[in-house]
């Protein structure tokens, strides 16, 4: 295999979204069929396509290019039988042949960034997805309307939220930002997908009836236990910027855990929603309005922006806003009760 071959191959397993590595020979001491310069690549189920020496050394450095990709970390590799002072960068290996010889490689793994799948077409999602590219993650939505989501440049868009459809993408990460527009059919879908975690722009009340929901819908405990909801620290978010920037860097959080006990836990489900500080109670479909035109929602008492608030209902002279479908259709059918909640959160904000 010439350099264009393997660097042709590298292309195509970086399209695919597929773990190699490249292992390069930078010492060679005869007697070795190889030369500094080599190179192979290993892929991750162990095949080495290229040359870096006889049978003899080939599965030593499979053996390491594989504990390479799943580290992610680069490695410096030594197969000789001549004895030389230990060095802490360096992973020393006997050389198997009897023609002795030594070789000295460096391997660099390549391992494909974690895929998120973002829920919703509303401002933080949106903006979410633009974050999660920046820092790397690879982007692909499902929204009821998709006609915002067209312009991101993002691998895939998919109409709804059929169960289906979105664990074919197989996400590592789901990020539900839908916000009042269909929350539990999304979550549900999310929750039913293989996600190693599912994340959840949500007030911590909010959260809390979902997760009822997702119960009564069926959803196994030990699957509810992967939902991150609130989705990230607490940032004080108010815009669908902020909200969105805390969702992501929940998103990083997980990231780095899944990094860290990869080792010790092969299980990429393993992560629990303890392992995520709470978000903001706040989240909600903010913009950039100023607070003062702000809504308390008498339901679920999330703060609504009133500019953007896309659940309203006259009554009583006034107009009210919620945060969802689910909140406006409560209101409705027990209009006095919350009016009087509403009553009593304007008079706490004037004293």
């Amino acid at each position: 295999m010439n350099d264009d071959t393997l660097v042709q191959l590298e292309q195509r397993l970086i399209e695919q979204a597929r773990p190699f590595a490249v292992a390069t020979v930078i010492r060679a001491v005869p007697p070795t069929s190889t030369w500094v310069g080599a190179q192979a690549l290993v892929e991750g189920d162990g095949t080495l396509h290229g040359w870096i020496g006889g049978g003899c050394s080939r599965a030593i450095v499979v053996q390491a290019a594989q504990e390479a990709m799943k580290s992610g970390q680069p490695k410096m590799v030594r197969i000789s039988n001549e004895h030389a002072t230990p060095e802490a960068d360096v992973e020393d290996h006997a050389m198997p042949c009897a023609s002795n010889g030594t070789i000295q490689l460096f391997i660099q793994p390549t391992v494909p960034a974690p895929s998120v799948l973002v829920l919703g077409s509303t401002p933080t999602a949106l903006e979410a997805c633009v974050l999660a590219r920046r820092i790397g993650l690879r982007v692909c939505a499902a929204a009821s309307v998709t006609a915002p989501l067209a312009e991101l440049g993002l691998q895939r868009v998919i109409e709804g939220f059929d169960t289906g459809a979105l664990d074919r993408l197989k996400p590592q990460f789901v990020l539900v930002a839908t916000q009042g527009d269909g929350d539990e059919d999304a979550l549900e879908a999310a929750l039913r997908s293989s996600a190693a975690a599912v994340l959840m722009v949500a007030s911590k009340r909010k959260a809390e009836k979902l997760r009822a929901a997702m119960r009564a819908r069926g959803i196994a405990p030990e699957r509810l236990a992967a939902l991150h909801a609130p989705a990230g620290p607490d940032i004080n978010a108010r815009t669908p910027q902020e909200i969105a920037l805390g969702a992501v860097a929940g998103l990083v959080t997980l990231r780095r855990l899944l990094e860290q006990t990869s080792a010790a836990a092969p299980d990429p489900h393993a992560v629990g929603a303890d392992a995520l500080p709470v978000a903001p109670s706040r989240e909600s479909t903010a913009s950039a309005e100023p607070a003062a035109a702000r809504y308390v929602n008498p339901v679920c008492g999330m703060e609504i922006d009133i500019a953007s608030a896309r659940h309203v209902v006259a009554f009583g002279g006034q107009r009210h806003y919620f945060c969802c479908d689910g909140c406006k259709l409560e209101f409705e059918r027990s209009p006095d009760k919350y009016l009087a909640i509403a009553q009593g959160a304007r008079q706490r904000e004037v004293t």
